[in-house]
C-alpha cells in the first residue's frame, strides 16, 4: 500500500499546483471577456454613478493582481464572493447545484461500467460473428452522436410518444423531500418515500443514460479491442489448453488485464463530463452546476464563474486521481515500478 499512498500524496501535491494555475487562468480571462459585469447586472437603466459603486464593491476598479489577492485571501477563508446571477454567496449555489450534477454524472458513470464493459467482452467473444458486428455499429453510433442528440431522442421517444419516463426535472412536483445530501436517491431513501425515490429514478434514467452513451460506446470498443489483444497471449492458450470453458477464460483470465485502459477511458469520460453535461442539463430542465455555468458565463458574473470553474477543476482532478490508484491496485507491474523507483 505504501507505493499507492505515495503516488497519491504526490498527484495531490501537483493537483494544488494545477488548481493554482487554473485558478489564475480563468480569474485573468473571465475580467478580459468583453463587457461590464456592473452594467450588465444592473441593466441598461441604471445610472453612471450606481454602476460605479457596484464596480468598486466588486473591486473591479483595482489593479488585477490587486483583484487576485483579494480574491486569494477571501479563498483562503471559504468564501468565493456573491453571485450577481443570484444575489447569494457563491458557495450557496454550489452547494445547491453541484448535488444534482454529480447524482447524474454517478450514474451515468455505473450505466457507462454496467454497458460498456460486457458489450465489449461479448463482442471480443463473439469476434468476426453478428453479436460483434451489431456491437461495433452500436458503439460507433453511441460515440460519434453528441449526447444532446440522444437527449432530445430519447426524450421525443420514451417521454413523449411512448410515456415511461417524465420528460423534466428531478422529481414530481407533489413530493416535497427535506434536504440532507442532495442527492435526491439517497435523500429519498433516507425519508422512507418509496414513492418519491422511483420518481426521482424515473426523472434520473434518461438524462443519465444520454449522458452515459457515448462513454459506453467508448468502453465497448476499447474492451474488445484489448480483450482481442489478450486473447493471443500465450497464458490464454494456456487456460484453453487445460480445458476451462470459454466463459471462465474470458471473465476470469482475459477480462482483468484489459480492464485498466478501459478503466481509465471511464474516468477521463466520467471527470470530463462535469463541464459536458450542460446541454443535457438544459435539454431535461436538471437543475445542475453545469446548466448554473452557463448561465453565470452568459451574464458575466464573475465569482459564480471562477468558483464554477474551480469547482469543476477540482473535480475533474480528484477523478483522475482515483484512477491512477486503481490503475496501480489493478496493475502489479505499476506497483514493482513505484516500489523500485523509491530510494
Amino acid at each position: 500500500m505504501i507505493p499507492v499512498l505515495r503516488l497519491a500524496a504526490k498527484r495531490i501535491g501537483t493537483s494544488l499546483l494545477v488548481l493554482f494555475g487554473v485558478s489564475v487562468l480563468i480569474f485573468c480571462i473571465a475580467r478580459v471577456i468583453p463587457g461590464d459585469p456592473a452594467r450588465v447586472a444592473l441593466g441598461p437603466n441604471a445610472t453612471a454613478e450606481q454602476v460605479a459603486n457596484l464596480r468598486a464593491q466588486l473591486r473591479l476598479d483595482e489593479p488585477l493582481v490587486a483583484q487576485y489577492g483579494h480574491f486569494l485571501a477571501d479563498l483562503a477563508r471559504g468564501d468565493l464572493g456573491r453571485s450577481l446571477y443570484t444575489n447569494r454567496p457563491v458557495t450557496t449555489d454550489i452547494a445547491e447545484f453541484l448535488p444534482a450534477t454529480l447524482e447524474l454524472i454517478l450514474v451515468a458513470g455505473i450505466m457507462m461500467i454496467a454497458f460498456g464493459l460486457p458489450l465489449g467482452i461479448l463482442a471480443a467473444r463473439f469476434r468476426g460473428r453478428w453479436p460483434d458486428h451489431l456491437i461495433r455499429v452500436l458503439s460507433l453510433l453511441g460515440v460519434s452522436a453528441p449526447s444532446f442528440v440522444w437527449a432530445v431522442g430519447l426524450m421525443l421517444v420514451f417521454s413523449y410518444y411512448l410515456g415511461w419516463f417524465p420528460i423534466a426535472g428531478r422529481i414530481a412536483s407533489q413530493f416535497e423531500i427535506g434536504r440532507v445530501t442532495g442527492f435526491l436517491l439517497i435523500d429519498t431513501l433516507l425519508a422512507g418515500n418509496g414513492a418519491a425515490f422511483r420518481s426521482a429514478a424515473a426523472h434520473l434514467v434518461l438524462p443519465a443514460f444520454a449522458l452515459a452513451l457515448s462513454g459506453i460506446g467508448q468502453a465497448a470498443r476499447l474492451t474488445r479491442a484489448n480483450m482481442i489483444e489478450t486473447y493471443e497471449t500465450p497464458y490464454i492458450e494456456m487456460a484453453r489448453a487445460y480445458g476451462f470453458p470459454e466463459r471462465r477464460v474470458a471473465n476470469r483470465y482475459a477480462f482483468r488485464p484489459s480492464l485498466i485502459p478501459s478503466l481509465t477511458i471511464i474516468g477521463l469520460d466520467l471527470a470530463a463530463l462535469l463541464g459536458n453535461a450542460f446541454l443535457v442539463e438544459a435539454v431535461f430542465g436538471w437543475p445542475g452546476l453545469s446548466r448554473y455555468g452557463v448561465q453565470v458565463i452568459l451574464r458575466k458574473d464573475l465569482n459564480a464563474i471562477v468558483g464554477t470553474v474551480l469547482i469543476i477543476s477540482a473535480m475533474f482532478i480528484l477523478v483522475n486521481i482515483i484512477v491512477d490508484v486503481l490503475t496501480v491496485l489493478l496493475n502489479p507491474r505499476i506497483r514493482h515500478a513505484q516500489r523500485g523507483a523509491t530510494p
